[in-house]
């Protein structure tokens, strides 16, 4: 167990008091009138986690979803106990892609445990900003969860840049005078969009509830701090809404010149076939084996069936590019 713990404290009256070695010896300090504690893990497997859920007496099904990955952003309560799950995001440029991880968040009276899986956002430092803010620290464990809360959205920022970059040289692509077919590219991006728009949605309905007032542990100092989570998770919103309906615009565009490109293609080649079978319609006719075709014996008909070829090959290719065909 020792090897999934990633820091264990004790704090009292805003400030860090103790470290507790041992979930036995966490689970005592909560119990502690005017302390709480703070417990993170890392991918614990559910057997390590079973002394965690008997220590701080948790529900069986808060325990449950603390070992399982992959769930959307939600907000439980259990009694006097609330978990959270978050979608955290980062973003790889090089690969175009947002790479999610979690972090579940059980806050009850006297304790905070928080279970990191995948490459979650970095909690170290908001630790350490939160214990530079004993103000912020007394309100217990609500102001940690706060801080999570924070922190996870705060990370969406850079996601959003990124893919904000991505949608403009996509959209620069589409526009370009280079016949460049980006339709698997936009189709990809938009998909990751999506994905993140799942994620930053999702966590609305619970930062609701977070701000006015209607769960447990959550004190009501804390909730214009979660109110202010909430504005900005909502503007990120509206810019990835903007996102997605850009990349619809540039998908629609993208097909649009692409079925133009492919019609032109269509009508160069037909003027280059109807210029070819005019030629070769004549060649058949001067080439059939008849004994009285006119010319056919003459000296001057090979020399004019050329010529009448040229002229009217000329003829019709003058005619195709003043239509724009060619």
């Amino acid at each position: 167990m020792v090897g999934v713990i990633i820091d264990c404290a004790e704090y009292a009256d805003g400030v860090r008091v103790a470290q507790p070695g041992t979930i036995e010896e966490a689970a005592a300090a909560a119990r502690r009138d005017g302390s709480f504690v703070w417990l993170g893990l890392f991918q614990p497997s559910e057997s390590e986690f079973e002394d965690v859920r008997k220590q701080f007496d948790l529900h069986e099904l808060a325990a449950e979803d603390a070992v399982s990955a992959h769930q959307r952003p939600k907000l439980e309560v259990y009694d006097d106990t609330l978990l959270m799950v978050l979608k955290t995001g980062r973003y790889i440029d090089e690969q175009e892609e947002v790479e999610f991880g979690e972090i579940i968040v059980v806050a009850g009276p006297g304790f905070v445990v928080v279970v990191r899986h995948g490459e979650a956002s970095s909690l170290a430092a908001v630790r350490r900003n939160l214990e530079g803010r004993p103000d912020l620290l007394r309100l217990g464990p609500s102001a940690v969860l706060h801080a999570i809360v924070d922190r996870v959205v705060d990370d969406y920022a850079p996601v959003q840049a990124g893919l904000s970059k991505d949608v403009d040289e996509v959209e620069s692509e589409v526009f370009s005078t280079q016949a460049t077919n980006t339709a698997e590219r936009i189709y990809f991006l938009k998909r990751e969009i999506l994905e993140f728009q799942t994620a930053t949605r999702s966590i609305m309905e619970p930062l609701e509830r977070l701000m006015r007032g209607r769960v447990p542990v959550v004190v009501e100092d804390m909730h214009e701090y979660f109110r202010d989570v909430h504005d900005h998770t909502l503007r990120l919103n509206a810019q990835i809404d903007q996102h997605r309906d850009m990349l619809t615009s540039v998908l629609e565009a993208n097909l649009t010149q692409v079925a133009v490109r492919q019609n032109e293609d269509m009508r160069r080649i037909s003027a280059w076939v109807a210029i070819a079978v005019v030629r070769t319609l004549i060649a058949g006719i001067f080439g059939m084996n008849f004994s009285r075709m006119p010319g056919a014996t003459a000296a001057w008909g090979f020399p004019v069936a050329t010529a009448f070829m040229v002229v009217i090959a000329m003829a019709l290719y003058r005619s195709f590019r003043k239509s724009g065909w060619l």
